[in-house]
């Protein structure tokens, strides 16, 4: 009978050391949050590595984890049309009202911009470098046929692109042209390619100063008032898309636009540049 006393006692001691040993390798573990959204995005902010830096920041303030989904800004929309997303954060300010309009979305905000720019080889066969007007630039690359890479993926930034063909009065080239090739990808794959072909792309700046991979690719056409890039956020239409969680997305549109979110892009830099500029209008 001791022998049995003795053995039940040595059993309950290591069950008792077996919980202590899960109750330390659960508290040592990071804490999960208790509740997530779906963020359907651009490349450029997941590129960049802006939201490495300003999500984890509305983690930790809210409880709230957000999931992105980074996508071009055409199939990001698409997404939450279909009611796979909270909220949207993207950089189309034609297409996110459009989106509102159809009544997927609640009211659009500004969160911040950067601008766009023209990189190219070194030895600039188009001869744009230095020039501001950047239809003009695009009448130059298309005139000389020099390669330029375009995402044609329906993003933002491929937007942004097909009005500046417009604007030049060339059109927009011929899909099998020979020195214009469509990535149908985002920004870094469409820069890698650009750079192994010593070709003209358009990027958005968050993107290029993230860039490592630039080959002989340097910065040619910036600073006309067109290419300036603005990001909005929208929070998903619950009435028309139930399953959303609108309350939780709507703390994340919230604090994206009060101080301590927009101090958070303010202060996310790469190389001590600024990328993104926030630009929220006070409510």
């Amino acid at each position: 009978m001791k022998f049995l006393a003795d053995k039940v006692k040595g059993q309950s001691r290591r069950l008792a050391l077996v919980g202590l040993w899960l109750s330390m390798l659960c508290a040592a573990l990071p804490a999960r949050a208790a509740e997530y959204i779906v963020m359907a995005s651009t490349t450029s902010t997941e590129q960049s590595g802006l939201f490495a830096h300003l999500l984890p920041i509305f983690t930790r303030e809210t409880g709230i984890e957000v999931r992105v989904v980074a996508q071009g800004t055409g199939q990001a929309l698409a997404t939450a049309r279909r009611g796979d997303a909270d909220i949207v954060f993207v950089h189309d300010r034609v297409a996110e009202e459009r989106f509102v309009a159809e009544g997927h979305g609640l009211a659009r905000r500004d969160v911040m911009y950067n601008d766009f720019v023209i990189v190219g080889p070194r030895n600039d066969p188009a001869k744009v470098g230095g020039v501001r007007d950047v239809a003009r630039a695009f009448s130059a690359i298309a005139g000389a046929h020099a390669t330029f890479v375009s995402r044609g993926d329906r993003s933002g930034t491929h937007a942004a692109e097909l009005r500046f063909w417009a604007l030049s009065g060339v059109g927009v080239p011929a899909a099998d042209a020979a020195w214009y090739r469509q990535t149908g990808s985002g920004m870094g794959p469409t820069l890698n390619v650009a750079s192994g072909m010593d070709g003209y792309a358009l990027a958005d700046r968050g993107t290029w100063i993230g860039f490592r991979n630039r080959g002989n690719l340097v910065v040619l056409v910036e600073g006309d008032p067109r290419l300036f890039n603005q990001y909005g956020v929208i929070v998903v239409n619950p009435k028309t898309h139930p399953g959303v969680k609108a309350d939780s997305a709507q703390r994340f549109a919230d604090w994206v636009v009060s101080p301590p979110g927009q101090a958070a892009i303010a202060a996310y830099r790469l190389g001590g540049e600024q990328l993104f500029f926030p630009n929220a209008a006070a409510r």
